[in-house]
Formats: C-alpha cells, sequence, structure tokens
C-alpha cells in the first residue's frame, strides 16, 4: 500500500500532512527572522532580514491558500472523535479555523504594514515588487504594526492550544488524532 495522496475517513492524505508540517516549519523560521531583524540595528542587515522576512510571510500566504482550495476541493476528512464533549469540539473548531484566519491575516496585514510605510515587498527578490495593497500613511502603518504585533501573539497562543489539544489526544486519551496527521504513523485500531 502506498501513501495516499488524499484524505480518508481516517487519516489525512500526504497532501494535507505537507501543507501543515511545511506551513509549521515556515510559521517557526518566521519569528526566528522577525526577531533577528527586530533587533539588528537600522542598516543594510535590518532590510535584508526583513526582505527575507516579507518573502516567507508571501510564502505562507500562498501555501494557505493553496491548502484552503485543497481542503474545499477535497471535502473527505477525518472526523473529530464522536465521544468529544462540546466544550472540546468548540475548541477544536475555535483552534482550527482560528489558525486558517491568522495565516491569511498575519501575512496580509505585514504587506499593509510594508505598504504604508512604502516598503517593498517581493517574493525573494524574483519578479520585482508586489503592489502596494494601501496608500502610504504613517498613521495606518502605526495601526497595522500593533495589529500585526497583537496577531502574532494570537498566532502563537491559537498553535500552542491546538498542540496541547494534539498531545492530549495523544497522551491522554490515547487516540489517532496526532498519529493520523504526523507522516508514516501507524493508526492504532
Amino acid at each position: 500500500m502506498g501513501i495516499a495522496l488524499r484524505n480518508s475517513a481516517e487519516r489525512w492524505g500526504a497532501v494535507a500532512k505537507t501543507f501543515h508540517w511545511v506551513i509549521v516549519l515556515l510559521l517557526i523560521l518566521q519569528f526566528f527572522l522577525a526577531n533577528k531583524a527586530m533587533n539588528l540595528p537600522l542598516g543594510m542587515a535590518q532590510l535584508a532580514a526583513f526582505a527575507r522576512h516579507k518573502s516567507v510571510g508571501i510564502t505562507i500566504l500562498g501555501l494557505a491558500l493553496l491548502r484552503l482550495l485543497w481542503r474545499l476541493s477535497h471535502r473527505t476528512s477525518p472526523p473529530l472523535p464522536a465521544d468529544l464533549k462540546p466544550y472540546e469540539r468548540v475548541l477544536a473548531h475555535f483552534t482550527h479555523y482560528g489558525l486558517y484566519l491568522l495565516l491569511f491575516a498575519m501575512p496580509l496585514t505585514g504587506w499593509a504594514m510594508s505598504s504604508a510605510k512604502n516598503y517593498p515587498v517581493s517574493w525573494f527578490s524574483i519578479g520585482g515588487s508586489l503592489p502596494n495593497l494601501v496608500e502610504p500613511d504613517e498613521r495606518l502603518f502605526e495601526i497595522l504594526q500593533t495589529t500585526h504585533g497583537l496577531l502574532a501573539k494570537a498566532l502563537v497562543a491559537v498553535a500552542l492550544l491546538h498542540v496541547a489539544g494534539a498531545l492530549q489526544h495523544h497522551f491522554v486519551r490515547k487516540d489517532n488524532v496526532l498519529r493520523r496527521m504526523l507522516p508514516f504513523a501507524k493508526l492504532h485500531t
């Protein structure tokens, strides 16, 4: 039996798993790039670090869009365990929808923030700069900068809640919820 590309009722397919884990790795990289850039003195090194941060953000935005399109076009997916309590179902849906929302909101607010400051946004310097999302405006830049920072904190909080839920399923409930998203993991029967 080969690796299934599509989701099934028992597990996530290889495409969904790849989107999930590549985005996770890029998000971790993003936080390191942002911290590095913010801690550098104003100059070319800082600009280069922010350019990498923006490029990874645009990559995450593109992957999030592809992931959402894949999910919408491939409706079969493993269901939540039937014995979850109502509040656990709410938390599961909250974290999943919240993560999707934040995967779009974070790069879009970053892009808009750069546009408001009239700083170019490009994707690894390929094909020139992307168009500005908003007109240059210093006050709007400040609002978007604050929003971007708050969304980053929200992303960390929701991601930690998501991880806590996955670990609770794995170590406390001892079910297949985490295993069905792990590459090459065998499911319990």
